[in-house]
C-alpha cells in the first residue's frame, strides 16, 4: 500500500446547559476556556449552541483513537468549566432552532442570507471523516464507488430519532433535515476528474455557488484537502463508536483501492437506487433492510454489515484498524445510539432523561486533560 490513506474526523456536538437539558447558545463562552492543548482544533458553527471540533491528521486508525479520546476529553473538560455540558446527538431531543443564536460573522451572515430559514432550521450534527487520496482521478473513481455503501455506513451512526420533543419515527431525523438544502445528498457518478470540474466551475460561473465548498454531497472531494470526505453521519454518542465507523469508511475506500489497482471495479448502482437504501438506513437504522441491488432482494441490515466487514477483512491488519472496526459488532448488539436514545424514552417517558443519558455517554471513557500549563507549547 504506497499511499498513506491518512484519516481525520470533524464532529459537531451539542452545548448544554446542565440545569435545563436545554440547548445553549454558548460557544464562545465554551471556546474561551479550551487549554491550549486543543484552542486550534475547537471552532464554533452557524448556530451559536454548536461547537465542532477537528483531530490532526492521523496516521492510522490508533493514532486517531486517540486524538479521539484526547479532543472530547479536553472538550468536556472546557465546557464544565464554563458551567457547561457536552453531548453527541444528531439532534437534541426537544429544543427548538427557532430559539437559538446565529454565530455573528460574514460567512455565517451570508449563509442565512442565501437560504434564509433553511439555515436558520438548519440545527443538526454531523460527524465527516476525512480520507487522503493519492491523486485526482482516483478521488472521482473511489467516490463513484464507495457511493453504494453510504447507506449501510449511516445506518451505523444513527443517533437522531427526536426533533422539537417529538418522536419522528426515523432513527435519523437529521438525515432528512439536511435533504432541504441544495446539492445534498448522494451524488452522481462521474467519469473523470475533468468532468467533475467542469460540474463545479459551470455552478461557480452560473452564480450558484462561489466555491466547491457549497457542493454538500454525502460524499465529495473535499476542495482543499485532497481527501475524499464523507458527510451523512449523524455525530455518535460514544467515541468508540466514532472511532469504529471511521476505521470502517477508511476500510471501504482502501479496499476498492485495492480493487482499482487489480483492475478490479465495484459495481455502480444509480444515484436513485441508492437513495431509496439510504431512506430506509435513516428511517429504520440496523434495524431495517437494505436492497441488494444485485440479488434484486431485500436483505436484514444485521445480516449486511457482516457481510461489509468481510468484505474489508483482507485490508485492516494492514491498517492496524481491526479492533476498532470489530467495534461495529458492538452496536449491532447494543443498538445505535437512536435505539438507545428510544429505550431511555420508553422507561422514563422524559426527553430531559435523554439528554442526561446522552451526556452521560459523550463522556464516558474520553481521556481526562492533562494539566494544559504542563504541556503547553512555547
Amino acid at each position: 500500500m504506497a499511499h498513506r490513506f491518512t484519516i481525520g474526523v470533524e464532529e459537531e456536538f451539542q452545548i448544554i446547559d446542565p440545569a435545563t437539558c436545554e440547548l445553549r447558545s454558548h460557544v464562545s463562552q465554551l471556546i474561551s476556556q479550551a487549554s491550549p492543548d486543543i484552542a486550534e482544533q475547537v471552532r464554533p458553527e452557524l448556530h451559536q449552541s454548536i461547537v465542532e471540533t477537528g483531530t490532526r491528521i492521523c496516521d492510522s486508525v490508533s493514532d486517531l483513537r486517540i486524538e479521539m479520546h484526547r479532543t472530547r476529553g479536553e472538550l468536556v473538560a472546557a465546557a464544565e468549566r464554563a458551567g457547561l455540558q457536552v453531548a453527541a446527538a444528531g439532534t437534541h431531543p426537544f429544543s427548538s432552532w427557532i430559539d437559538q443564536v446565529i454565530s455573528p460573522g460574514e460567512r455565517y451572515q451570508h449563509i442565512v442570507e442565501e437560504m434564509g430559514q433553511l439555515a436558520r432550521s438548519l440545527l443538526i450534527f454531523g460527524m465527516h471523516v476525512h480520507v487522503a487520496m493519492p491523486d485526482r482521478q482516483t478521488t472521482i473513481d473511489l467516490m463513484n464507488g464507495v457511493r453504494y455503501f453510504l447507506p449501510h455506513l449511516l445506518a451505523l451512526s444513527t443517533s437522531s430519532p427526536f426533533w422539537m420533543g417529538r418522536n419522528t419515527g426515523l432513527k435519523s431525523f437529521r438525515t432528512t433535515v439536511f435533504r432541504r438544502f441544495p446539492r445534498t445528498g448522494v451524488p452522481e457518478q462521474f467519469e473523470s476528474w475533468s468532468a467533475y470540474e467542469n460540474f463545479v466551475n459551470l455552478l461557480v460561473k452560473l452564480h450558484c455557488i462561489d466555491n466547491g465548498k457549497k457542493i454538500w454531497w454525502d460524499v465529495r472531494p473535499h476542495p482543499m484537502f485532497g481527501t475524499l470526505e464523507f458527510r451523512m453521519f449523524d455525530v455518535c454518542t460514544k467515541v468508540e463508536e466514532a472511532v469504529a465507523i471511521a476505521a470502517l469508511a477508511q476500510a471501504i475506500i482502501v479496499k476498492l483501492h485495492r480493487l482499482y489497482t487489480l483492475n478490479q471495479g465495484w459495481r455502480l448502482y444509480r444515484r436513485a437506487l441508492i437513495e431509496e437504501n439510504k431512506w430506509r438506513a435513516a428511517r429504520y437504522g440496523i434495524d431495517g433492510k437494505l436492497i441488494d441491488f444485485g440479488k434484486e432482494a431485500e436483505v436484514d441490515m444485521r445480516q449486511l454489515i457482516p457481510e461489509l466487514m468481510q468484505l474489508v477483512d483482507d485490508v485492516v491488519d494492514d491498517l492496524g484498524s481491526r479492533s476498532a472496526v470489530e467495534y461495529v459488532h458492538t452496536i449491532l448488539k447494543e443498538g445505535t445510539s437512536a435505539d438507545r436514545q428510544l429505550r431511555v424514552y420508553r422507561e422514563t417517558g422524559d426527553s430531559k432523561a435523554v439528554v442526561r443519558h446522552l451526556v452521560a455517554e459523550t463522556r464516558a471513557g474520553v481521556t481526562e486533560p492533562r494539566p494544559s500549563s504542563a504541556h503547553a507549547v512555547n
